[in-house]
């Protein structure tokens, strides 16, 4: 792909971006009416706290082009709010700068339903102002089911998806099917995978690891998704 990227890049130079971002990853992260406050504050430090991870900083930083990161928080069918527009991590500061917006956000919303397909929508269309990378993903997290106006294979049918990976981290405890919703409704595209957290006071180890997994483990990835795409 980096090769391919390259040669249109010397015959196009407006593509020459692409070969300088390797990954777009956007963070979407769940506040409805399931998640209190306590595990509110968990979960945007936890993201936060994950971020600042040696693992996950190396990851960042030592790969072969930089990491796009933008963050948004989901609830209802209309609620949905941007906490951190697109920043390209090119540096260690850079990343403490994020990190800390995000640990410094309040609360968006906190009294509306699960409408995860109209978050993967809102997604789906922030995705599309995103800097020019190599690859396209967004990492949701959540600790129930859709229960609010279309679910995620609606968004990803009329919306687009195709260049986009989706990823899960399913919040165990709240909801008994948690996890085999993420498993079969929310995953799409070439590698998705799924990562757990017992409740919430796991959630800043689970982030670190899908992160890591995300942003570094490519390979794996690219061969999980010739094994079984999902979509």
């Amino acid at each position: 792909m980096v090769r391919l990227l390259a040669l249109v890049a010397a015959l196009w130079p407006g593509w020459a971006s692409a070969l300088e971002c390797r990954l777009a990853l956007l963070l979407a992260l769940d506040v409805s009416s399931s998640v209190d406050e306590a595990e509110y504050a968990l979960q945007r430090e936890g993201v936060a706290a994950a971020l600042l991870s040696d693992s996950v900083q190396g990851a960042i930083l030592q790969g072969a082009g930089h990491v796009a990161l933008g963050v948004y928080e989901w609830s209802g069918r209309r609620q949905s709010h941007v906490v951190l527009d697109w920043v390209m991590l090119r540096s260690a500061s850079d990343i403490k700068a994020a990190a800390a917006r995000i640990a410094a956000a309040q609360r968006s919303y906190r009294r509306f339903p699960t409408a995860m397909g109209y978050a993967m929508g809102f997604g789906a269309t922030m995705m599309g102002r995103a800097p020019l990378c190599e690859r396209q993903v967004i990492d949701v997290s959540g600790d129930g089911v859709s229960n609010d106006g279309f679910g995620p294979r609606l968004a990803y049918k009329h919306f687009a998806f195709r260049e986009i990976t989706v990823n899960g981290l399913a919040v165990l405890g709240a909801d008994p099917m948690v996890e085999d919703y993420f498993d079969f409704e929310v995953l799409h595209g070439p590698g998705a995978f799924l990562e757990t957290s017992d409740g919430y006071d796991g959630y800043r180890q689970a982030m670190e690891r899908k992160l890591y997994r995300e942003i570094q483990d490519r390979i794996v990835g690219e061969a999980l998704g010739r094994a079984g795409e999902r979509g």
